[in-house]
């Protein structure tokens, strides 16, 4: 028999969930996220359970993100109802997670993207081991950054969401404290350590704050002040204008974003820009409600499936975007990503 995709226990006073899809890098499935909510059900209600523990199979990863190619698969065969109803339940899912009543830890010890970020960055307490490597690369494949970026990438320091959702750059443990990723770093040797901690009953805060080491950040003051000044443009092609000037007056992290951004897909940057924009005045509820009605419309449009075709099918990396050019995204067009859906809108509380 196999092993079930997340492992559900009670140790002691914690309710633990290890993601356990090692060789797909912990990946999340429709399975598995309703396993999760299920266990959050049983555990809310359990006055045993003091905290949520969450963690990774192997060392490689927490959570890499949603199964894409299965979701690639759905839609390429005409059939948007199983990938649909994917994403509903992860969105209500990650709405769970944030409004959770009990101190809920995810030690984030590898690989965090997408659809792991979503059961991670929401919780209370993200504390980040040494193996620590976050992005949300999604304008790479022709998506966009969803599982409630629209809402945090928002409130990070200065313009450091934009930063990391129209580049896909990734983060290193070092950073993630002072770019606000995590609330803590404690070395990869010591989180066996602070699971038994929690799991033995100690405050999370106690438990974290005894355990935590210092982390030098390796984003410069210099390159923090180039993210500020650059990604603070009304449109892409402002912020690229930007970059190429910083570039031109020898800021090789200016270089680098700028010819990051431009292998993306135009319209998922764009998308991803008004995510930004509008992101830090809505509660988090209705940031997810708008994450599923961009999520409707580019699941029948074109850029994801070439995206994928790109970077993960053919592994070519050539992707065909349509159009190829920011210049041919309209504002009308980007707007109509996030219009309401009427009675399709995404049913979460909050």
């Amino acid at each position: 028999m196999s092993e079930p995709e997340v492992f559900v226990e009670r140790r002691g006073r914690a309710g633990v969930l290890t993601l356990n899809r090692p060789k797909a890098l912990n990946a999340l499935t429709l399975g598995m996220v309703r396993v999760i909510d299920a266990a959050l059900d049983d555990w809310e209600a359990d006055p045993a359970v003091a905290c949520i523990v969450v963690r990774g199979a192997g060392d490689k990863a927490f959570c890499a993100g949603g199964d894409i190619r299965q979701l690639y698969d759905f839609g390429k065969a005409g059939d948007l109802a199983p990938a649909l109803a994917f994403w509903a339940e992860e969105y209500r899912l990650n709405v769970r997670i944030k409004s959770f009543p009990k101190p809920y830890v995810a030690l984030i010890d590898g690989i965090v993207m997408g659809g792991g970020v979503g059961v991670s960055e929401h919780g209370s307490h993200r504390v980040a081991g040494d193996r620590f490597l976050f992005a949300m690369p999604e304008v790479g494949i022709g998506f966009f950054p969803d599982v409630g970026a629209t809402y945090f990438l928002p409130r990070l320091p200065g313009r450091v969401g934009t930063w990391l959702a129209l580049t896909g750059e990734r983060v290193r443990g070092a950073d993630a404290v002072s770019l606000g990723l995590a609330d803590a770093h404690v070395a990869s040797e010591r989180t066996g350590e602070l699971a038994a901690a929690l799991e033995a009953g100690e405050a999370p805060d106690a438990a974290i704050g005894r355990l935590a080491s210092q982390a030098t950040p390796t984003i410069s003051v210099a390159d923090r002040a180039t993210i500020d000044a650059c990604f603070a443009g009304a449109n892409v092609a402002e912020i690229l204008l930007a970059l190429d000037r910083a570039a031109a007056g020898g800021s090789a992290f200016a270089a680098k974003a700028a010819a990051q951004m431009r292998t993306k897909s135009p319209t998922s940057l764009a998308i991803a820009l008004r995510q930004m924009q509008i992101g830090g005045g809505l509660d988090f509820a209705e940031a997810m409600r708008v994450e599923y009605r961009i999520v409707s419309r580019v699941a029948r449009g074109v850029d994801f499936y070439e995206g994928v075709r790109a970077l993960i099918v053919d592994k070519d990396n050539a992707p065909a975007w349509s159009p190829a050019d920011s210049a041919a995204v309209s504002p009308a067009s980007v707007e109509a990503y996030f219009a309401p859906l009427g009675p399709d809108e995404l049913k979460v509380g909050g």
